[in-house]
């Protein structure tokens, strides 16, 4: 898991990095909670999340944002967290021109900046959101959704309310030539705390049943 530093529009950033042994091995970017709120790439969702990718032979990176651990710059309302991602996928397909596909993979505040990259970067070929704060956040920008991919929420979140993600989820239901999935985790909290272990199988198996034999193998 080595230590990376990359540049970034506001300087230097930091991340954790998972390389491989196939040099054709898809990559999966994952995107961490919101930095004024505690969020870091160490976050115990985020790392989870990591941890399923590089499970399933991707090659993975997840970072911190501007102004988070050692990566330079301040918190930047989203703008620069999105700026911050870009940077981070242009690393990850410098260092493996060869792979197969890309996917990205967000959680919370991370998820609304992921699915906004997701709409700047045709090379996605799947997603992961996992309690998006369709509450809070605008995802109109999701017209049309570019790829299928599948959305994870917590039946007991408190705060992010269930109803706002299955009505975001219905409305990308209605786009034609999307396949969305939606799992609610019974009795998971927005952290999904004692219910990660679960939170993870339903990745994994979603990524490794969309995955390439060669993921399939590895998984």
């Amino acid at each position: 898991m080595p230590e990376i530093i990359f540049n970034g529009t506001a300087g230097r950033i930091e991340g954790h990095y998972h390389q491989s042994a196939d040099p054709q091995a898809p990559v999966a970017l994952i995107v961490h909670p919101h930095p004024q709120h505690g969020g870091t790439m160490h976050n115990k969702v985020a790392y989870a999340l990591y941890r399923v990718f590089s499970g399933l032979g991707f090659n993975t990176l997840r970072f911190n944002f501007r102004g988070v651990g050692r990566s330079e710059g301040k918190f930047d309302n989203g703008d620069g967290e999105l700026n911050d991602s870009a940077s981070a996928l242009d690393w990850l397909q410098a260092h493996n021109p060869n792979a197969s596909s890309c996917w990205i993979a967000g959680f919370s505040f991370g998820s609304w900046v992921g699915m906004q990259l997701l709409m700047r970067r045709p090379e996605f070929a799947g997603f992961i959101a996992v309690s998006p704060p369709a509450d809070r956040y605008d995802f109109n920008f999701l017209a049309p959704c570019p790829v299928s991919g599948l959305i994870i929420q917590g039946g007991a979140d408190t705060t992010v309310p269930t109803e706002s993600v299955t009505k975001l989820v219905n409305k990308l239901k209605a786009q034609r030539g999307l396949e969305i999935g939606y799992d609610i985790i019974p009795g998971a909290d927005h952290c999904f705390t004692d219910h990660l272990g679960e939170m993870c199988r339903h990745v994994g198996a979603y990524v490794h049943q969309r995955s390439t034999p060669s993921v399939r193998k590895a998984g």
